[in-house]
């Protein structure tokens, strides 16, 4: 059975920094990408970070220079790292495993950014 469990969330000033880690038990096979989501509250979930399988990262424009999607292999983690947060980032954060198979996803983590 794959899961995936979030870490790091929590309440931020401000300019401040979190660390999101996702880590991925289970057998996953054929991954097509690994990203994070995240959803406001009254907000449709919109994707913030993604790593295709075939190579690069892409962020949504309003993350760009700010978010850093990383992966460990040996960990089977994948890493969010947010700097320079704002409250318009205040959302519960999920990190998601797309592969030929089925979606993964994890249970989400609160960030929420104080001004």
């Amino acid at each position: 059975q794959v899961q995936l469990v979030e870490a790091g969330g929590g309440l931020v000033q401000a300019g401040g920094s979190l660390r999101l880690p996702c880590a991925a038990s289970g057998s996953i096979f054929s991954i097509l990408s690994m990203g994070w989501y995240r959803q406001a509250p009254g907000k449709q979930r919109e994707r913030v970070a993604g790593m295709p399988s075939g190579g690069g990262v892409n962020y949504l424009d309003s993350v760009k220079g700010r978010f850093t999607i990383s992966r460990d292999n040996a960990k089977n983690t994948v890493y969010l790292q947010m700097n320079s947060l704002s409250p318009e980032d205040t959302a519960v954060y999920y990190c998601n495993y797309r592969a030929v198979e089925s979606n993964y996803w994890g249970q989400g983590t609160q960030v929420t950014v104080s001004s």
